[in-house]
């Protein structure tokens, strides 16, 4: 192949849906394609012209227009257009016009339907009409067994099962002659229930809980309680469970966020097995479950502080199995508010009781189960309304700032905007908060929106989890009524716009410090949340994460045809973006930040950063027009 070709097969190599080709493919293409050049302002491609080529732009611009004239996309280097075309009855129904001075390859049509037999990456790019991006973050997904295998691939025997008013020396001896770590325990039911199952012998049972050798230990042996004990008595009354056909990827968060290393599996209500920590160990090499156990053994703040680089070490080892951005951020918030918990837990030990109930509340990514590698650390204390500053606020403060203080060591560090406990506007009885929210929500002005923002992703870390929920029902509803504070919000949301310029080409920071780069977070996750934050709000969702968020707007009318959708594969698409770059800074030694250069960025990915982008500038756009200001 001589020079000339081997550019051109370079080049297209270089980008979907290429890439994924085989060589012999990609030297067929390079062989047979032609070279076309227009001028800017000249019509390439006319209404009902007939066409016969597929066309690959190699430099240029050029804009692709509905019927009617409204603009319909823009495309530069390495954008292919015409399939739709090709597809069809090979006309043009959407016309193409040069922008820029466009240098253009046009590859048979003959060799584009050979193509699309011969490889199924190159058809479902173009033959549902799927966008680039959707087909690139569906593949990825699709490399990662840990979100499609069911649990109950992993269950490789029956739970053993005892009745509750069996004593504790009948359920060790079980144990010890199945060589099995934990037992089931039922009840026998009077009636069929919701809560029932039923066995071989015809009765109605009920799972009650598990019982573990860890609980024989703790609960038994360790408090000298007597071994005819009935079993109900020490087992913990609230089953935790997943059922059978649930993802192994939900059930290594339920035990992370649980602190759990047995967890029984149903099949609707009737045990089928348990899952132990060491079954996904196998299964799926990751030190997350380790981690979080490491953190609640740990006695002191030292310990807690020398885990901060085995949390960089597991978040790399999620990465590189292939983990979502959902699966990242689950892991990572769990990983958070374990060493919250911890960190309380090793105060009240010190402090002692706290002298009225109370919530440490987190805000932000930690909330929405969003949390990546760099992060900082939001939070507050909503008090029972019991609270009296004069006796109680003493107590309160120490164990703000010990918290504190604690996660700043741990890798989390102090809020610069002062969002903290420590802060006393944010130690308030829920009655307090409770007027916090009204009046943001009632009467906004620049202050209150910004409070909105951050305290609208609220969650439950320690203690009465009921002051939290009763928070985020008052925002559900109360938001969803209120027409000014959602079009106020929606114009919030549009402070921080995607890093696109007029002919789809990259805007570079110029802040001084990182010239020439792209911050991830403000110009892509942080906008994408503020926006699907408005709509979720507009519709009464009580859900934190942003994906469930979206589940949850996709259900209603707010967004048009597949908008829910694309806005998931960009927030998807740049948040691994945002991650991988982050374990690559890791990995080379240096402090990750939320910062790229498109030079270290492969085509593809650069051409799927475009896209993603463009989603986010359209929704922007739609904001205005779905909440207008009165």
């Amino acid at each position: 192949m001589d020079v000339e070709l081997l550019e051109i097969r370079q080049h297209i190599a270089g980008n979907p849906p290429f890439d994924a080709l085989s060589d012999d493919l990609l030297d067929e293409v390079a062989t047979a394609v032609e070279v076309g050049y227009f001028r800017a302002g000249t019509m390439i491609c006319e209404d009902g012209q007939a066409t016969k080529d597929l066309y690959y732009i190699r430099s240029g611009a050029v804009e692709v227009y509905r019927r009617n004239g409204e603009l319909f996309n823009r495309f530069g280097e390495g954008d292919i257009f015409g399939y739709f075309d090709l597809l069809r009855n090979q006309q043009v129904r959407f016309p193409v016009k040069a922008i820029e001075d466009t240098l253009v390859y046009f590859i048979p049509g003959e060799l584009f339907r050979r193509l699309c037999d011969a490889d199924e990456l190159f058809a479902d790019f173009v033959e549902v009409g799927r966008p680039r991006l959707e087909t690139t973050v569906d593949h990825q997904h699709h490399d990662n067994t840990m979100m499609t295998t069911r649990v109950r691939k992993l269950i490789s025997r029956l739970p053993v099962m005892i009745e509750a008013d069996s004593s504790i020396q009948a359920a060790a001896v079980k144990m010890s002659e199945q060589n099995v770590s934990s037992v089931m325990v039922l009840r026998a039911e009077e009636e069929a229930s919701s809560r029932t199952f039923v066995l071989g012998d015809g009765k109605q049972w009920r799972a009650l809980g598990i019982l573990t050798d860890q609980d024989l230990r703790d609960r038994v042996v360790a408090t000298g309680l007597d071994a005819s004990t009935a079993v109900a008595e020490i087992v913990t009354p609230r089953l935790i469970s997943i059922q059978s056909d649930e993802s192994v990827h939900e059930a290594m968060l339920c035990m992370l966020r649980n602190n759990i290393h047995h967890l029984p599996v149903l099949h609707r209500r009737r045990p089928v097995g348990v899952l132990h920590l060491s079954d996904i160990i196998r299964y799926e090499t990751n030190s997350s479950l380790y981690l979080v156990n490491n953190i609640f053994n740990q006695t002191g703040l030292k310990g807690l502080a020398r885990l901060e680089a085995d949390v960089r070490r597991s978040f790399v080892s999620l990465v590189e199995d292939g983990a979502s951005s959902q699966m990242v951020g689950s892991a990572l918030s769990t990983i958070g508010r374990s060493f919250t918990r911890r960190l309380i837990e090793l105060a009240e030990d010190e402090l002692g009781p706290p002298p009225v109930p109370y919530c440490f509340m987190v805000m932000g990514s930690m909330a929405r189960n969003e949390q990546a590698i760099v992060t900082d650390q939001d939070n507050a204390l909503v008090l029972d309304d019991s609270f009296d500053p004069e006796q109680h606020d003493a107590y309160f403060l120490t164990l703000a700032q010990r918290i504190s203080d604690g996660l700043d060591a741990c890798g989390y560090t102090y809020c610069k905007g002062d969002i903290m406990a420590t802060n006393p506007r944010w130690r308030q009885p829920l009655r307090v908060w409770k007027q916090y929210f009204t009046d943001w929500i009632d009467d906004p002005n620049p202050e209150r929106l910004l409070h909105s923002s951050i305290f609208f992703d609220l969650d439950h870390a320690y203690g009465e989890e009921d002051f939290v929920e009763q928070l985020q029902d008052l925002v559900a509803d109360r938001a969803s009524q209120s027409p000014r504070f959602l079009a106020s919000m929606a114009r919030n949301a549009l402070n921080r716009t995607p890093p696109l310029g007029f002919f789809r080409t990259f805007v570079m920071e110029k802040d001084g410090k990182q010239n020439n780069s792209i911050n991830l977070k403000r110009r892509g996750t942080a906008p994408l949340v503020d926006l699907i934050r408005v709509h979720a709000l507009a519709c009464g969702s009580r859900a934190q994460n942003s994906f469930d968020r979206l589940d949850d707007i996709a259900k209603t009318q707010l967004l048009v045809g597949r908008s829910s959708e694309r806005i998931r594969y960009a927030m998807e698409f740049i948040s691994m973006v945002r991650i991988r770059h982050q374990v690559i800074d890791i990995e080379e030694e240096r402090e990750p930040d939320n910062n790229i250069e498109p030079e270290n960025v492969s085509d593809t990915e650069r051409h799927n950063l475009k896209d993603a982008f463009q989603v986010l500038s359209n929704a922007q756009k739609f904001l205005k027009f779905r909440y207008p200001l009165s």
